[in-house]
């Protein structure tokens, strides 16, 4: 991974702004990288490649998302049961 990656993850406070989310509620930009996490992971995870560039979407729906529906989709991804498409 890139130095200038690493320095911006290492220095990461809160989720920066995304225009594809413009609003004040930011639920789908929350669930959106929780589903990218998991994509990013997964595919590369496939391709035997190191997972690292991931831990950004992680960080991001992390300081966004209520820890309540990240267990519950944790918990749905585990059951196989999760609505969203990984």
């Amino acid at each position: 991974m890139s130095e200038e990656m690493e320095e911006k993850i290492k220095n990461y406070r809160t989720a920066p702004f995304d225009a594809r989310f413009p609003n004040t509620n930011q639920t789908r930009n929350c669930y959106q990288n929780y589903l990218d996490f998991h994509r990013c992971t997964k595919a590369l995870s496939a391709k035997d490649q190191d997972t690292a560039p991931c831990d950004w979407y992680q960080r991001v729906y992390k300081s966004l998302c209520p820890m309540s529906w990240v267990q519950k989709w944790d918990d749905q991804l585990e059951a196989g049961s999760f609505a969203g498409k990984i």
